[in-house]
């Protein structure tokens, strides 16, 4: 932590670095965030996790999370904000950190707050019409109810905000596509997006040039409805963001409210959550796998994923009562203990996937048709992951160490040894057929780590499953943060607390976001054809983007 300081003091010179925060924060002055930004980038801060707007009630600000890739553990926190509630603006680090670009739009959709130097500063979620800022606290925005229909120019025109030679702030505008451009509609509506996810894609003939994601047709404003819920009351949102990550996600909540709040989790529910955590891992990625296969044409292969996940299904149903949401972790601990089948239908689990496993790799991995269209093809580098904030199976296939359960463990992961699964550490380039492998190899281990568990859970007493708590929970005044691994990368979980029983921002920080952002550069001058299968291999959800 020392270190992290002497780094921080050196990045922002005369600026105090708060003591007694989770991370080394320090708070900046809106002309100075640019400078100390890429003094850190250039200390080895390379990946900005996340990029939160507040509304402080007399100001608006950004809240930056920055670590560095040669040591994740390395966490530091910026702060800017600006008294301009007419007319707020703050710099754009766009140009210094890649992801900036979709975080700031996100800002600018729901707090108003402009960003001096973003070349794109069309809302992202909403409406180009929308009439107001929804996240502010004094926002009367639900009474504006947009009726009429939106045009190609308005999706295209990109405002822009630059200082000029004298010094002025100038507005102005470009448009995303040129008048000869060819745009072709691909979605919302088609089951090769994932999810009601609208892309519009420039083509020459078949060549990519240039994809365009709108977000925010399955917006539902989880994080605006939770300043008005209680803590406990919004774990069940937390479940619905990436559905297929949920008992992972609620898990990360859980964890940052019991941190916040000073509660102490039994071990049993620890190594219990862990637990479920994996088995929901196994089950993502295998719907992942057969998802992926049926995008290239392998119905048989969706149908074999669907068999194996509807197992882990089962097992959820049994302890927890629910199935693709089982709703099992609360603050403290769990909802009840175990099944007494619990441990044995996890052990014949484990053996039958892993000889399933094996039937996998010899329907589909072998096929040389398979093959042939994803080796080579859909190649993304370690420095752009980085830049772009795709971590989880799709940065480790292209060599980035980014697995959130080694970076700061958490739960029951600081009490068991296993691996990383990461390709291409020399070539720091992964392709399609890297990122199809990992999850495969991904899968084996979560077994691995599952077995080790087990052996964990058997010191546990039977019954200590939750702790006491208040029956209404307040947090004290202050940020809190929560990183947690999901089965797509990196989930966070900000929460800044005013004292009272409901949050005053909760901030959820989507990993799918980031993979979608990643679909332009990395299909860019390739064929239409191949965007399908790429968009698979990155294997996003789109209501944890949209939340």
């Amino acid at each position: 932590m020392e270190d992290i300081n002497k780094k921080l003091a050196k990045a922002a010179p005369g600026k105090a670095v708060s003591e007694g925060t989770q991370y080394p924060t320090v708070e900046l002055e809106p002309a100075e965030l640019r400078g100390v930004a890429q003094a850190l980038k250039d200390a080895g801060f390379d990946y900005l996790i996340s990029l939160t707007g507040m509304d402080y009630g007399d100001a608006f600000g950004t809240i930056y999370h920055i670590a560095s890739t040669d040591d994740p553990a390395n966490v530091v926190v910026l702060k800017t904000k600006t008294t301009d509630r007419e007319n707020p603006m703050l710099y754009s680090i766009m140009d210094i950190y890649e992801s900036a670009n979709l975080y700031e739009r996100e800002v600018y959709d729901f707090f108003g707050i402009k960003f001096i130097g973003h070349n794109d500063l069309r809302r992202i979620f909403l409406r180009p019409d929308w009439n107001g800022f929804p996240f502010r606290k004094d926002d009367k925005s639900e009474n504006s109810t947009p009726t009429r229909n939106i045009t190609a120019e308005e999706m295209e025109e990109m405002p822009q905000i630059t200082i000029g030679e004298d010094g002025k702030i100038k507005q102005s505008s470009k448009m995303l596509f040129g008048k000869n451009e060819y745009v072709v509609n691909f979605g919302p509506q088609h089951p090769a997006t994932h999810g009601v996810l609208h892309l519009r894609v420039s083509l020459d003939g078949e060549i990519v040039k240039k994809i365009d994601p709108n977000f925010g047709y399955i917006h539902r404003g989880i994080e605006k409805m939770a300043e008005s819920l209680t803590y406990p009351q919004v774990l069940p949102y937390t479940d619905r963001l990436d559905y297929l990550s949920g008992a992972i996600n609620r898990h990360a909540f859980c964890l940052c409210v019991e941190k916040a709040a000073g509660i102490e989790v039994p071990m049993r529910a620890q190594i219990v959550r862990c637990i479920f955590d994996e088995l929901t891992r196994v089950a993502s990625h295998l719907l992942g796998w057969g998802c992926m296969a049926m995008d290239m044409g392998a119905i048989t292969a969706f149908v074999y994923g669907m068999r194996d996940r509807e197992k882990i299904m089962d097992i959820f149903e049994e302890s927890a009562g629910g199935r693709l949401m089982p709703a099992y972790a609360v603050i403290g601990g769990l909802s009840q203990d175990i099944h007494p089948n619990f441990k044995n239908r996890v052990t014949e689990y484990i053996a039958y996937q892993r000889k399933m496993l094996k039937e996998h790799h010899i329907l589909f991995t072998g096929n040389p048709i398979a093959t042939g269209r994803m080796h080579k093809n859909g190649y993304l580098t370690k420095e752009k992951a980085i830049a772009l904030g795709t971590g989880g199976p799709t940065g480790r296939a292209s060599g980035w160490s980014c697995d959130v359960r080694k970076i700061e463990p958490y739960s029951a992961y600081k009490e068991i040894e296993f691996n990383e699964i990461i390709r291409n550490k020399d070539t720091k380039t992964g392709d399609t057929f890297d990122r199809y492998i990992i999850r495969l190899d991904e899968i084996e281990e979560s077994l691995n780590i599952i077995e080790k568990l087990l052996v964990k859970l058997d010191d546990t007493k039977e019954g200590d499953f939750k702790a006491k708590v208040p029956a209404i929970i307040k947090l004290p005044a202050g940020d809190y943060f929560q990183r947690v691994e999901n089965a797509r990368g990196e989930f966070d979980v900000f929460i800044s607390s005013d004292g009272n029983k409901n949050p005053y921002r909760v901030k959820f920080r989507s990993p799918c976001m980031t993979l979608i952002s990643a679909l332009d550069p990395i299909c860019k001058d390739g064929k239409i054809a191949d965007m399908i299968m790429i968009g698979a291999s990155l294997d996003y959800v789109i209501p944890c983007a949209d939340r």
